[in-house]
């Protein structure tokens, strides 16, 4: 008898099985193409407003358009001439997506144009001259650029006024700035200084008690809420409340930490649909969603180790997606790893026939017999039925 209940239960559970492990694998990694054959040394890339290009920039000037949709066909990529042999550590679209500017070491801050693929110096880069510039970012206008350097200055740029320093500055390396969709208003992370938000006015207010974490970098990726979210070495990771009336009172919300994560925090970019891609070191992936408030690793550290040993030595330089889970990942090598949602395949033999059969029967009559167990009524009704047949 005993063996008789167990039987349903064991092959639910067989059913169920690839469900928990599709659980844990959400996508398959495969191998695109490498962009050389040597180590590039990319540092930051970006994807164009209308997803079609990535631009990538990289160490000792290096600079280069490739493909969103098809970034393993070389025939479409642009090889771009910066003209420069400074290390380029970030780029920003601009909200209409005909250009782009780049930050880079001593004061390098050129913008590319898509028309005709040329990069160049920005008006009044003599104000920044000396300063390795780390970030850079659009405001949702499109009017003014923001800036962040090594040394925690923030500058806002524009082409007609060149730079001009936002004072109150920070004392420590600006990370990461991200500016809200809807909103002229951006935030800041910083190595030590904490985060800060730039108002409409260009004016920057740090947020008190937020200078005791290492902020990695931060993202504002849902347009319809008025907050951004912040990412801190250790697997933290907190909301930034903004006040679109007085970013004066803008606050951060509860921390969280993901200890049961592998590796650490190191960057971010935007996913797909409104939610953050978080990059991990030695390398893998967490989405983060903000309007459900989860995150939930896409590409663990194990399974990229798995996958190929030698590419999940490298650290991730970009992530972008095309469709939910569905995108590319580059390395500062230069490899692009291309991910797909991860497909269960059930093989259609006897056995797999056998043990959905077995379940469609068994299930029905398992929650039958514990409904039959739990009722006076039927038990009475079963009797006075049995009672009548024995006559």
């Amino acid at each position: 008898m005993r063996v008789s209940s167990l039987l349903p239960v064991s092959l639910i559970l067989i059913l169920l099985l690839p469900v928990v492990i599709a659980e844990n694998k959400q996508v398959e990694l495969s191998i695109e193409t490498s962009i050389a054959d040597y180590d590039i040394g990319i540092t930051n890339a970006a994807m164009a407003p209308d997803g079609s290009s990535v631009l990538i920039v990289g160490n000792e000037g290096y600079s280069h358009l490739i493909s969103a949709k098809n970034p393993g066909d070389r025939s479409l990529d642009v090889e771009l001439n910066s003209a420069r042999d400074n290390n380029l550590n970030d780029v920003a679209w601009h909200p209409r997506g005909e250009a782009a500017l780049i930050a880079g070491d001593f004061g390098t801050a050129l913008r590319y144009e898509k028309v005709d693929h040329s990069v160049t110096i920005v008006n009044g880069t003599g104000a920044i001259l000396g300063r390795d510039m780390s970030a850079v970012a659009w405001r949702s206008a499109g009017d003014y650029a923001y800036f962040g350097s090594d040394d925690g200055s923030l500058w806002r740029f524009s082409e007609g006024t060149g730079f001009l320093n936002l004072g109150n500055d920070g004392d420590s390396k600006v990370t990461g700035i991200s500016c809200h969709l809807n909103y002229d208003l951006c935030v800041v992370s910083t190595i030590s200084s904490g985060l800060g938000v730039i108002g409409p006015t260009h004016n920057i207010t740090w947020i008190s008690g937020t200078k005791t974490n290492t902020w990695i970098d931060v993202d504002c990726p849902d347009a319809q809420l008025n907050e951004c979210v912040a990412f801190a070495s250790g697997l933290r990771m907190t909301s930034i409340q903004l006040n679109t009336v007085d970013h004066t009172k803008s606050s951060v919300g509860n921390m969280v930490e993901y200890r049961t994560l592998e590796g650490d925090f190191i960057a971010a970019s935007r996913g797909y649909s409104s939610s953050s891609i978080i990059y991990l070191a030695p390398s893998g992936t967490v989405r983060y969603d903000p309007l459900n408030d989860v995150a939930k690793v896409q590409i663990s550290s194990s399974q990229m180790a798995e996958w190929d040993s030698v590419v999940a030595g490298r650290q991730i330089s970009y992530v972008w997606e095309n469709d939910f889970n569905s995108g590319f990942m580059l390395t500062s090598n230069g490899n692009i790893i291309s991910f797909e949602p991860y497909q269960i395949e059930i093989e259609n033999t006897m056995l797999t026939t056998i043990i959905l059969a077995a379940v469609t029967v068994s299930v029905p009559g398992v929650i039958i017999g514990l409904i039959y167990m739990n009722s006076p009524f039927l038990q009475r009704k079963y009797k006075q039925l049995m009672k009548r047949k024995s006559k």
